[in-house]
């Protein structure tokens, strides 16, 4: 992959942190470890369901609900280069991410 490519980030107007997946629960659900220091309860939304495989230990991106800041959506899984590439930016210094 190049050093320079484009790689999505997190929009912090649309309230999308960085995190790492902690454990599955089965039924699309995962808590996952947001770079806030919360971990939320989150799910990987229809769309997303069969195209993305995600794994404990990935690092994703969440959508915070509006109503409920202890849950989320999955909006983003980052491959292991291109969370490679962020770690090396700089990213991830509040995230015990290790892949």
């Amino acid at each position: 992959m190049e050093e320079n490519a484009r790689i999505r980030l997190p929009k912090e107007k649309e309230n999308e942190l960085l995190g790492v997946v902690t454990k599955l629960l089965g039924a699309n659900h995962l808590m996952v470890k947001c770079i806030d220091g919360k971990e939320r309860l989150c799910r990987i939304p229809g769309r997303l369901r069969k195209k993305v495989w995600v794994r404990d230990g990935d690092l994703v991106i969440v959508k915070v609900w509006e109503f409920q800041d202890e849950k989320g959506d999955i909006v983003w899984r980052y491959l292991p280069n291109q969370a490679n590439q962020l770690k090396r930016r700089g990213l991830l210094k509040d995230l015990e991410y290790s892949k």
